[in-house]
């Protein structure tokens, strides 16, 4: 959408429901994310999603010069003792000569692009230079024409990408995007507070866990979590309104009773850390990573119905005018000790080829924890949530977003 061009019939229907319902400027960006959606279909995995869209803003020349600004989820790189220096960005500065400026500032997929779209749509640097978003907002960003095209030739190393990630529906061959860490969706609880532990989803909503349960605002893990918990499988075709509002109903009513205390991105940590929470739907590595911190006082599983699997991934803007340094630091973290490095720290799965072998020298411990490198038996316990059509991502994130207060 140009400067000035009108807002297209979903923008304009935020725009209208954000002013008479008197909603924040955070509360709209959130719907702002909705938006997007009726210019794209978001794809993840596998399945009917399209190639960039050859329209969109021409490629930018944002930052500076031997200067690259990576926007990463919290808790997502190797991380030194003082829990600041990340021992392999360090390396890769020293080794390049580059500069970079790494921020832990995505909590969540739709308020980080509802804070850029303005600014990417009219081709405006929106600060950042690498970007690591999940597959059906990484669909997005591809589908509008938001990201610049990589040279594969010029990153030798991203031939270590597994062979069921190097071809994706959204970016065939590779070419806007690649694998940053892949990881589960399940449920997570205190020990101390939550002995006898959790086995489904529906064993959050126990009376005695009252006010002290958190959910994702990543409306494919909390709403994939409680569909399997409902015996449907979020993979699949055969689902549709029905069974996404039957999940949304339980939502909402655990919302409503006060069962859940709170819908948060990945700032979920700071609530289980504190003790304000002690049961969540959470992500994998995050648990693997608090329990490092603290004692190892928190059990992550997947649930006995099903967990949700899903990718982020590293992404150049088109405003930004570094592809060709972004692309250095892509091609340094798919050699295997390097990934096996962040792994070793995240405990996320790693996307590169060799990182197990490479993990007997960094942590032997880690060689078989399900969680780097699951076996065949674990990743059938989980699924990746269908492609959505363009009017159901519109409307499902519309119904998500008007259940959780958004």
């Amino acid at each position: 959408m140009t400067r000035n061009a009108s807002p297209d019939p979903v923008l304009r229907e935020l725009m209208a429901r954000a002013g008479s319902a008197g909603l924040s400027r955070r509360t709209f960006l959130g719907l702002l994310g909705a938006a997007g959606s009726a210019a794209a279909l978001a794809a993840c995995g596998t399945g009917g999603g399209t190639a960039a869209s050859s329209s969109g803003p021409a490629a930018g020349t944002g930052g500076k010069a031997g200067t690259l600004r990576w926007a990463n989820w919290t808790l997502y790189i190797d991380l030194a003792d003082d829990h600041v220096t990340s021992p392999t960005l360090k390396a890769f500065q020293k080794s390049s000569g580059l500069t970079v400026e790494y921020s832990e500032d995505i909590d969540d997929n739709d308020s980080f692009y509802g804070k850029v779209k303005g600014q990417l749509a009219n081709g405006q640097d929106i600060g950042y230079d690498l970007v690591t978003l999940t597959d059906w907002m990484a669909a997005r960003w591809v589908r509008q024409g938001y990201t610049a095209t990589l040279d594969r030739s010029a990153m030798p190393n991203t031939s270590n990408i597994l062979p069921n990630l190097a071809n994706v529906d959204y970016d065939p061959g590779r070419t806007h995007s690649l694998t940053w860490q892949s990881g589960f969706g399940g449920i997570a609880w205190a020990k101390d507070a939550v002995p006898g532990g959790l086995a489904t989803v529906s064993d959050l909503w126990k009376p005695e866990l009252k006010g002290r349960v958190e959910v994702l605002s990543e409306m494919r893990d909390t709403i994939g979590l409680i569909m399997f918990d409902q015996g449907v499988n979020p993979a699949s075709d055969s689902w549709g309104d029905t069974e996404f509002e039957n999940a949304l109903d339980v939502l909402k009513a655990q919302i409503a009773n006060g069962q859940i205390r709170s819908v948060k991105g990945n700032s979920y940590k700071e609530d289980l850390v504190s003790g304000d929470a002690v049961a969540v739907i959470g992500w994998s590595g995050d648990i693997q990573q608090l329990n490092f911190e603290n004692d190892d006082k928190f059990t992550f599983a997947i649930p006995e119905a099903g967990g949700t699997l899903w990718s982020d991934n590293l992404m150049v803007p088109i405003t930004s005018g570094q592809v060709t340094d972004a692309q250095k630091l892509i091609d340094y973290y798919y050699d295997p000790e390097v990934a096996a490095t962040v792994a070793a720290y995240v405990n996320y799965i790693t996307p590169v080829q060799g990182a197990k072998q490479a993990m007997e020298k960094v942590d032997p411990t880690l060689v078989d924890n399900e969680l780097i490198f699951p076996s065949e038996a674990t990743l059938s316990k989980v699924a990746m949530f269908r492609t959505l059509t363009t009017d159901e991502e519109t409307k499902y994130n519309n119904q998500f977003l008007d259940a959780i207060g958004a």
